[in-house]
């Protein structure tokens, strides 16, 4: 016999349809749910709600074999044979890591495609592996972020079986796998939880209508969200979650559902006896995500921190334009590196109000996720322009080496370790013409708010968008590019090998500053950039033994004295 059942709690009649269009009735069970056991049942089966002869997919599918429309299919997951029994997984403090899109990591964009890249992965350094959101979304490729289905891997990178073979291979190379998912929507095609049963709340967010948290069946709803993170954790192996915008779950309870969830997550970690990770994204710039359960926290294990982007992004590009309007001191940059949030109860004129709250001293930088670049800040860009299109190399290397010696943990974003020519832009590829349109259009009227000619703006449904973003690994045979990826080889290699670089005591981290020069003090460690256009002597605050490491030719050392030429920075050993 095969038990199936859904939770309709406002339906008055529920089907089972399997097969050759065999109808089977549901009986009711406790709290909304409905319920029947059927014998010798095939892989493929749908509900039918009320009179409606509608075929729907189950709000849980595990998989979607013939797209988001189509039919749920059983899956076992007890049938893989995984063969990483001697995985004890990768802790968050002091990791590496490293973010990418498996639908344009590779030419192929499937799983067992990026499988043959990961040891390039290992030859650079991280730890770390962060996907963007694969589960299960209408149309062949889009970023990840209007997924429907949030039990289901996207079935065109692979399905079920390509994501375990993804985190097993990636196991088998002392690489963890964190998943983005995204709790806080359901994308606009294919969504169709909702009609099952009061998945959505009456305020609305960016992206459409806010799940459910607080109000009437809110607990069920709250489960389905649970249940769906301790799947990833529990039946793919995965060793963490990064969290979309947590700041868009709006949730009055008293037990928050992001506590619930790091309660929850804490026990199945206890459990399995390998740490799992919960990374919130949020630009609420508050303390209490990170801060531990038994300190009045929520518990989660890190957050995003857009503010240590911006510190570094507007230094080293000039640009000032809408939230960068803060940021692009050194000052600004050093108040990142010492206290974490730069808004920090501060004023913000982007927001034209207060913003955010002062961190902890005793908070460590590790519970903080830092990065250059990210799919945001380079695929919300008008054209999908990466830094290294704008910036000299030299400034990249500078860049680089503040980011992977800060008290943080340090992102990479795909194709950043060789200064990949390659944009990363918004692409799309809904069937739909209307929802098509509308997201066309829509790109553009934004950009044109902000003075860009339409025709400039790469059309989200175009092939053509997709493919450009595509990563070039025939680049990596090109000298410049090269000779980027060595560098970072050599600078990832040195933050392992020296415990002053990955200390997460951001109270022990001093930082002085003068004419567009910065020394970060990191124990007996020093850092020094010097962003001008020009060679410049730095005063140290004690005695040079060597240099470590220099991100060009031409640093000299003379006691407590260091002389850097135009956009280079060194890292010294006192």
């Amino acid at each position: 016999m095969t038990e199936f059942s859904v939770w309709a709690p406002d339906a008055t009649r529920v089907r089972l349809r399997l097969a050759g269009d065999t109808d089977h009735e549901m009986h009711t069970a406790a709290d909304g749910w409905w319920q029947v056991d059927v014998p010798d049942a095939g892989p493929d089966y749908s509900f039918l709600l009320n009179d409606d002869e509608t075929p729907l997919p189950d709000p849980r599918s595990p998989w979607q074999p013939a797209g988001v429309h189509g039919p749920s299919r059983r899956y076992d997951h007890a049938a893989y044979a995984w063969s990483d029994s001697a995985w004890t997984g990768r802790q968050l403090p002091g990791s590496i890591l490293y973010e990418l899109h498996i639908g344009t990591f590779t030419p192929e964009g499937t799983f067992d495609a990026a499988i043959d890249r990961l040891d390039h992965l290992v030859s650079l350094g991280v730890d770390l592996i962060e996907l963007l959101p694969i589960n299960a979304f209408n149309g062949e490729h889009n970023w990840g972020y209007d997924g429907v289905c949030w039990y289901a891997p996207h079935e065109p990178y692979g399905g079920p079986d390509g994501l375990k073979r993804f985190v097993d291979a990636a196991h088998a190379r002392g690489l963890g796998v964190i998943l983005d998912v995204v709790y806080n929507h359901f994308g606009p095609s294919g969504a169709y939880a909702p009609q099952f049963g009061p998945y959505l709340a009456e305020q609305s967010n960016s992206w459409g209508r806010s799940v459910n948290l607080d109000g009437p069946h809110s607990d069920e709803v709250r489960r389905y969200i649970i249940d769906s993170v301790l799947m990833w954790l529990r039946d793919y192996h995965v060793d963490g979650l990064r969290l979309d915008a947590v700041h868009a779950l709006p949730d009055t309870r008293a037990i928050p559902l992001l506590e619930e969830l790091a309660i929850e997550v804490e026990s199945l970690s206890t459990h399995l006896g390998r740490p799992l990770s919960l990374i919130a994204e949020s630009d609420l710039n508050d303390p209490r995500l990170i801060t531990p359960r038994e300190a009045g926290g929520f518990g989660l294990h890190a957050q995003w921190n857009d503010d240590a982007h911006h510190a570094l992004h507007t230094l080293l590009t000039g640009e000032r334009q809408g939230y960068y309007g803060d940021f692009g001191s050194l000052e600004t940059l050093s108040d990142v590196l010492t206290g974490g949030f730069f808004h920090a109860g501060t004023w913000s004129s982007f927001r034209n109000r207060h913003h955010g709250r002062p961190l902890d001293s005793r908070v460590p930088g590790h519970r903080l996720v830092a990065y250059l670049q990210n799919h945001d800040q380079i695929g919300n860009r008008a054209t999908g322009d990466r830094i290294s299109a704008s910036l000299s190399p030299s400034l990249l290397r500078v860049g680089a080496t503040l980011l992977l010696t800060a008290p943080f943990t340090p992102m990479l974003f795909m194709g950043e370790e060789w200064a990949a020519s390659t944009p990363w832009q918004f692409f799309t590829s809904h069937p739909e013409p209307e929802l098509a349109t509308a997201v066309r259009n829509g790109r553009r009227r934004e950009f044109a708010s902000h003075g860009w000619p339409e025709g400039d703006v790469p059309d989200p449904q175009d092939p053509e968008t997709f493919v450009r973003s595509r990563l070039d690994w025939a680049e990596l045979d090109k000298p410049e590019h090269a000779s980027m990826l060595s560098f970072y080889q050599r600078l990832i290699a040195l933050r392992r090998s020296t415990s002053d670089l990955s200390d997460p005591r951001m109270h022990e981290v001093s930082v002085q500053h003068g004419d567009q020069f910065l020394v970060m003090r990191r124990g007996d460690t020093l850092v020094v950039a010097n962003f001008a256009g020009r060679g410049q002597g730095v005063s140290l605050p004690g005695v040079a033994r060597r240099v470590l490491l220099a991100t060009g030719e031409g640093v000299t050392v003379m006691r407590d004295r260091i002389q850097l030429p135009a956009e280079t920075a060194a890292i010294v050993a006192l």
